[in-house]
Order: structure tokens, then C-alpha cells, then sequence
């Protein structure tokens, strides 16, 4: 099932009505990126210059090929915390634009069904912050993992497994159920989705591929729900009844 919703989602990746989100996604997302450094790099400078001044008061002669120095090594240094950034960034940004990749990927796949229903807006904001705020505070975990030998990798893949999992598989569900109805389906299904979150995570870790995760998730996302939920036709009803209990 899920290699299944893999390779389906895979082949939507590359499909015309798709490419205009990935190119409006990628574009973005870098220009968010290149707009954070130099403001981060300006802030570093901005904080750094008293205390040089302080250090070293008269501006020796040297102090210039210092400043360039330390300025090499601050961007270098600014580059790879963006590098580390790139993920949740581009999440955050392909969060506008995933009831177009969902809704591209029903009327392709499941054109006799009905079709889902996007988030309002704000919503859809609130959503795209939450993932942003969780994905970071998930790597933050897994970088200080990182010092940990031999549970490093393991740490990456679990934390984004199941955070990947989680957002993605629930945004599908959305689209067709309400919000504490899809979350208790995602609960109920919890082991098939964090494979398929571990399987996002394996495609997040490859070198510019992982700037598609998003779009990618969102289509294997949408095809697993539909799968789940042919496979479990009762628990709509079932969560109708206890409402009304």
C-alpha cells in the first residue's frame, strides 16, 4: 500500500497540471532563503562590529583581513543553519499550495469520487506555522543528537518520520473529514503512516530532491488516505454514531 501510494505520488511529481506549483514552490522558497541569510548576515555584523571595536580599539592594520575572515566564516556558518532550515521552509511555503497538488491528484486518480474540500485560509496558515514551529523544534532535537554516536541517523529519520507522517497524512484527511475526525483516523492508522512518514523522511535526505518533499507528501498522502479509508469503510460511520451518543 505504501510503496503503492509512493509511486503513484512519484509519477504525479512530474505530471503538466503540477508543474506550475513546483516551480511557484522551489522559487519561492529560495528567495526566502536568500532574503533570510543577508538579513541574518547583516544582524551578524550589525551585533559583531561593537564588540570588535571594543576588542580593538584604534582599528589596527590587521583588523581588516579579520573582519574578512570572520565574515567568510559567519556566512559559511549562516549557509549551513539555512541548510538545515531548507525543509521546514519549503513546507511552510508549499503549504499554500497543497489542495492544488491534492486536488490535481483526485481528479487524475479518483475522478468518480468526491472531491475534498481545501482548508479555509487562515487555516491554512495556522497549519503551515504549526508544521514550521514542529519540523524546527524536531531537527533542533535530532542536531543535538547528532553528539550522540550510533543513534544520529536513527534520530533524523524517527523524528521527521513520524512529524512528516503526522502533518501530511492529517492534511489529506482533512480535506474529507473534520479536523478530530481525521486526527483519530491518523491515531487509529498511526503504524502505516509513520512508514510511510520514515519513507518521506528517506526522500527528505536526498540532496535537492528533498526541495519536492512537500509536493511529494501531499500526493502520497492523498493516495494512502484514500486507500485507508477504502480498506476501512466503517469508520466514518462509526465516529458518526458516537458523536451523536
Amino acid at each position: 500500500m505504501i510503496l503503492d501510494a509512493a509511486r503513484l505520488a512519484f509519477a504525479n511529481l512530474f505530471a503538466a497540471e503540477t508543474r506550475a506549483v513546483f516551480w511557484k514552490v522551489i522559487g519561492l522558497t529560495l528567495l526566502a532563503l536568500v532574503a533570510l541569510w543577508f538579513a541574518l548576515r547583516e544582524l551578524f555584523v550589525w551585533l559583531a562590529l561593537p564588540w570588535f571595536d571594543t576588542l580593538f580599539p584604534g582599528t589596527p592594520e590587521w583588523a581588516g583581513w579579520l573582519t574578512f575572515i570572520v565574515g567568510i566564516f559567519a556566512s559559511l556558518g549562516l549557509a549551513l543553519g539555512l541548510a538545515l532550515l531548507l525543509a521546514p521552509v519549503t513546507a511552510m511555503i508549499a503549504g499554500f499550495f497543497l489542495d492544488d497538488v491534492a486536488e490535481v491528484v483526485e481528479k487524475r486518480d479518483y475522478p468518480g469520487e468526491a472531491p475534498g474540500v481545501p482548508l479555509p485560509l487562515a487555516e491554512a496558515i495556522g497549519s503551515s506555522a504549526k508544521f514550521l514551529g514542529v519540523v524546527v523544534l524536531g531537527n533542533l532535537v535530532a542536531l543535538f543528537l547528532l553528539l550522540v554516536p550510533g543513534i544520529n541517523l536513527i534520530a533524523f529519520f524517527v523524528v521527521n518520520g513520524y512529524l512528516l507522517g503526522r502533518e501530511f497524512f492529517e492534511f489529506a484527511a482533512m480535506r474529507h473529514r473534520v479536523p478530530d475526525e481525521a486526527r483519530l483516523f491518523r491515531r487509529k492508522h498511526r503504524a502505516t503512516v509513520f512508514l510511510a512518514g520514515l519513507m518521506l523522511a528517506a526522500f527528505l535526505a536526498v540532496p535537492v530532491l528533498n526541495l519536492l518533499t512537500p509536493l511529494f507528501a501531499a500526493g502520497m498522502m492523498v493516495h494512502l488516505h484514500k486507500m485507508l479509508s477504502a480498506r476501512d469503510p466503517g469508520f466514518s460511520a462509526v465516529r458518526a454514531s458516537a458523536r451523536k451518543s
